[in-house]
């Protein structure tokens, strides 16, 4: 097995060409990538025939799916009315991912609103093991969910935090964007070193076995001083944004492990997806060919 590699969601090629998603999955293997996250971020807007026609496309084309849940869930928000909206949001996230035969849903965890960190963490953590077992009543207990690093210093899910959500249980995954990390930590988390202490970090909490088919988003980010992530960049962007994807690449390949990697660049996200693939199988090729 080996690394996967799509767009979370439509690029600008793709729309100047085709209104449709349903065109997508054909187009991405045509492309020669291998996986694309639909997008439910601003809402769960897709009906169910949309969503199965969308899914037989993408099984016919040999592309995997998952899918991005609504951009404002909160995990760490305390309220009962916030926790009934979130397990609502999830829910028809799920139903979505099953119409289509996605496996995975990947979800924000949230903002502090004013709390500690800790604080924070305990309410997500309580929110998210009541989810998995609302989830499960409902059907779509064969769904994972993947908590995702989060950019923004002010918001819930720096990367020890989503480690230790996904330690609640095994059905569920870290969603580690790459970029997010890079922007939160101010461009600390760049290079071999720091993606070798991450990874093997991610190991050590969850296990060999979930960690070597991670989830993962990767773009370039520019990030403030003070806030962390202010915008996904392109690959063709000058200005010296990260992280570096090669280094990144030749350690999936090392250790043989195979992640999917979503790549969420400003409109060019199945282009600079290529090129992630393209980096990750010369670091492969070379890795196969040591004696």
């Amino acid at each position: 097995m080996s690394a996967k590699f799509g767009p979370a969601g439509n690029c600008d090629s793709f729309s100047k060409v085709h209104r449709s998603s349903l065109d997508a999955p054909q187009w991405i293997a045509d492309f020669g990538l291998d996986c694309y996250e639909y997008q439910c971020g601003k809402g769960v807007h897709v009906g169910k025939d949309t969503a199965m026609k969308i899914g037989e496309r993408a099984r016919a084309a040999g592309i995997s799916l998952s899918i991005h849940a609504p951009y404002f869930i909160n995990l760490a928000n305390p309220s009962h009315e916030s926790r009934m909206k979130n397990n609502g949001y999830i829910l028809a996230s799920c139903a979505v991912a099953d119409w289509m035969g996605a496996s995975r849903v990947v979800i924000h965890t949230g903002a502090l609103m004013g709390r500690s960190r800790q604080e924070a963490l305990d309410t997500a953590k309580q929110n998210l093991t009541a989810l998995l077992d609302f989830c499960g009543g409902a059907g779509l207990g064969h769904i994972t969910l993947c908590p995702e690093t989060m950019g923004k210093i002010n918001q819930l899910g720096d990367f020890e935090e989503v480690l230790a959500l996904c330690a609640l249980d095994e059905r569920l995954v870290p969603c580690i964007d790459f970029g997010h990390l890079y922007a939160r930590s101010l461009g600390a988390d760049d290079g071999l070193e720091a993606f070798r202490r991450m990874l093997d970090r991610m190991e050590e909490v969850l296990g060999p076995s979930r960690v070597s088919t991670f989830h993962s988003h990767f773009s370039h980010i520019e990030f403030t001083p003070k806030g962390g992530e202010k915008c996904h960049r392109t690959f063709r962007d000058s200005g010296g944004y990260g992280p570096d994807w090669a280094p990144l690449a030749g350690e999936i390949a090392r250790r043989g492990w195979s992640p999917t990697f979503i790549c969420e660049s400003a409109g060019t996200q199945a282009e600079d997806a290529l090129s992630m693939k393209q980096i990750y199988f010369t670091a492969l090729k070379k890795e196969r060919e040591r004696p």
